[in-house]
């Protein structure tokens, strides 16, 4: 079939296997709108040959792809094969060195150092190409050994000095307690990108305007050095707008308020527009100068559209047409005449920017082996500031989600526009490259959510249901190849959020460059074998394991059934609520009862406490070179931060963390809860296996061991 062939061509999926036996076709609508957006006419019999023909010239003419890999140490480029005998090519590094290349005849590549390079061939004939050559260090670094840490959405964790959400100076000050007190290794947060601005701001954080920058709401005001030095009038209009924050949060805290992302900013803006009109000093300055000049042209559009956003409002779509190209003529007026703006954001940028750094530096400092780890979304909104300034890199008229399976009949459609493989990999991954490396700074490690994605795609067409998509490949080895030559640059390593439905071959081949995949308890069943809980030693070690995640209930909640007569209240039951009840039970008393076996559940199966510290000693005993403890779950938390499938009919984003009555707790009544303390100290007994010898027992669970005094309060 015409069609078919030309969609395999560009890497549009015709089928999908949502389980192993069975496959279903994609429509042709959904693959000719994909075609579409990819630049390719596939509309009419016509058109379809009309493209064929047009590839066969193309890709006859062409002697090598857009980017080529190159492992380091490994042999040379499959791509490389299809040239003629006695090609002659040259590489220009990064570094600015010009390595000649005889031939292409299979023999060993010439010694290249790490980077994104040019690639020169000729042929013998006379015909000639210039690529990219990416030359990747074979794996990611990965963690030295195992470690442990705490899973925590910022925005929920409130300190006695937030302005109504947890900010990045509550950031610096969870590690630098978790680490000392607890021996925590690191702190996974939620991504933190700038949010498209507006009212009201979408809250969830996996929807941002821009991955590339972090969002200036997490700043801590007083913690920015010109702050110390604001005027007698401006101090104290900071200082009127500071109680009015602690109002804020005294609302969220003491009478049960949401945390308003809107408010919060409004009060900061206000503020940080004082601080930043206090000149800065003359080391200040060239830090700022030198932030400036890394970031280049990236920044000046990220503070341009957050500028053009404060006069036409957040969607660029509906802004003046001389304004919507961010190259444009009209843009660069308005970048002029809106230079103070601009700066300020670029200011804004800097100053989160460089808390990032200090939490980061604290966090290392404080003696943990990996220190942050933050999350990079799947996409961004398709009005917000990525969108405006990177608009051929995006596919029009797409959106990305999921297809039908055992969970979600109807697919799933995330509102996310898919970048476009093709001019991707005709830059070099220029874009993805820059969103890695900024990401990658101040990161002992990066969460990928959807790692599948560096794969395939689901796209949607606009417009449509999720169940009229289809997949659309990406150059796996090339964003792999970006991925690990980044996270080596950094020192980082990465984890591959692999939950859902994945594709034969992808685990290995993440496994295969040390990406460490994310295993949760709840999931960890032989489903070949009637659904078998995996005892721990099954556990495969190269992974990120942990009880639950910010999508899924807290543990104490599942185990006294919250979880669901919450969703019964909201009507998302898939069946009677007596049903499904009986069912979670069914699946808890048989963790029960292997949690008991294991010896793990001394406190007894009705010990509310106790099962939660039961479940995480499991976690323990297995091989999994991180765990992960949502913080929540240490106080007994029982609400969701996202419950999907919802929007206005539950909080998703915005509550603060609490402890089991529902009262939401402060990071300092965190820091001294009898109830954590004595989670935690549950964690370093009983975690080995009764007849493990004591050096294996103790790796085990030393890494929860305090090396500072931390008494909980009395």
């Amino acid at each position: 079939m015409a069609l078919a062939r030309l969609a395999a061509l560009h890497g549009v999926a015709t089928s999908y296997s949502p389980s192993p036996d069975v496959t279903v076709a994609a429509t042709d609508s959904a693959v000719v709108a994909a075609l579409a957006a990819l630049g390719i006419d596939a509309s009419s019999p016509e058109a379809i040959r009309a493209a064929l023909d047009r590839c066969d010239v193309e890709m006859s003419a062409r002697l090598l792809p857009p980017t080529v890999v190159a492992w380091s140490g490994g042999p040379a480029p499959a791509a490389l094969d299809a040239l003629p005998e006695g090609s002659h090519l040259q590489v220009h590094t990064e570094q600015g060195a010009v390595v000649a290349w005889t031939s292409a005849t299979g023999e060993a590549p010439p010694a290249l150092p790490l980077g994104v390079h040019g690639l020169q061939a000729v042929t013998p004939d006379g015909r000639g190409a210039q690529v990219h050559l990416v030359v990747a260090p074979d794996r990611v670094p990965g963690p030295d050994g195992r470690t442990h840490g705490l899973l925590v959405q910022l925005y929920s964790l409130l300190s006695g000095r937030s302005w109504g959400m947890g900010d990045l100076g509550d950031l610096t000050e969870l590690a630098a307690w978790s680490a000392r007190c607890l021996g925590a290794g690191f702190i996974q947060v939620n991504p933190l990108h700038a949010a498209v601005p507006g009212a009201p701001t979408d809250p969830s954080p996996y929807r941002p305007s821009s991955r590339r920058f972090p969002d200036a709401v997490h700043l801590r005001v007083e913690d920015v050095p010109e702050y110390a030095y604001l005027g007698a009038e401006a101090r104290a209009r900071v200082q009127e707008i500071g109680e009015r924050a602690a109002a804020l949060r005294l609302e969220v805290l003491d009478e049960g308020a949401l945390i308003d992302r809107d408010a919060v900013w409004a009060l900061k803006r206000e503020a940080l527009e004082l601080v930043c009109a206090v000149p800065l000093g003359p080391g200040r300055q060239a830090a700022y100068d030198e932030f400036l000049a890394e970031r280049g042209e990236a920044l000046d559009d990220h503070a341009t559209w957050y500028a053009l956003a404060e006069e036409y409002g957040s969607r660029w779509r509906s802004w003046p047409e001389g304004v919507r190209d961010p190259r444009s003529a009209g843009t660069a007026r308005a970048r002029s005449d809106l230079s103070d703006r601009v700066d300020l954001h670029r200011r804004l940028a800097w100053l989160t920017d460089t808390q990032l750094a200090e939490a980061q530096r604290t966090a290392r400092g404080a003696g943990m082996a990996v220190g942050l780890v933050h999350d990079l979304a799947v996409g961004v909104h398709p009005e917000g500031a990525d969108t405006w300034a990177q608009q051929r890199y995006f596919a029009e008229g797409m959106s990305v989600g999921a297809p039908p399976d055992a969970f979600n009949a109807r697919g799933q459609d995330w509102g996310l526009p898919p970048w476009r493989p093709d001019r991707l990999a005709a830059s070099g991954y220029a874009p993805y490259r820059e969103l890695l490396r900024a990401l990658f700074q101040h990161a002992g490690a990066v969460r990928i959510d959807h790692v599948m994605g560096l794969f395939r795609l689901w796209w949607v067409p606009e417009g449509e249901e999720p169940t009229q998509g289809t997949y659309v490949r990406y150059d796996a080895e090339a964003m792999l190849a970006i991925l690990t030559l980044e996270a080596h640059r950094a020192g980082a390593f990465v984890i591959g959020e692999d939950l859902g439905t994945v594709e034969p071959g992808v685990r290995e081949a993440l496994r295969e460059r040390g990406v460490l995949g994310t295993s949760v308890l709840w999931f960890e069943r032989d489903w070949e074998d009637g659904s078998r809980v995996l005892a721990p030693q099954e556990w495969r070690t190269d992974c990120l394991a942990t009880v639950t995640t910010h999508d899924l209930p807290p543990t104490a909640a599942r185990f006294t059934g919250d979880d669901i007569l919450l969703r019964d209240r909201l009507g998302l039951l898939g069946g009677p609520l007596e049903r499904e009840q009986a069912a979670a039970r069914v699946d808890l008393d048989e963790w029960r009862t292997l949690l008991t076996s294991l010896s793990l559940l001394p406190e007894g199966p009705a010990d509310e406490e106790g099962v939660i510290r039961a479940v995480h000693r499991f976690l323990l005993r297995t091989p999994a070179r991180m765990t992960g403890v949502w913080l929540p779950d240490t106080l007994g938390d029982r609400r969701p931060q996202n419950l999907p499938g919802t929007w206005d009919q539950y909080p998703n984003w915005r509550l603060p963390i609490a402890d089991a009555r529902g009262r939401p707790v402060t990071l300092e009544e965190l820091a001294a809860s009898p109830r954590l303390h004595a989670f935690f100290d549950g964690l370093r007994t009983r975690t080995a296996p009764p007849d493990a010898r004591p050096a294996e027992a103790f790796a085990t669970f030393a890494p929860w061991t305090r090396r500072t005094p931390c008494a909980p309060a009395p």
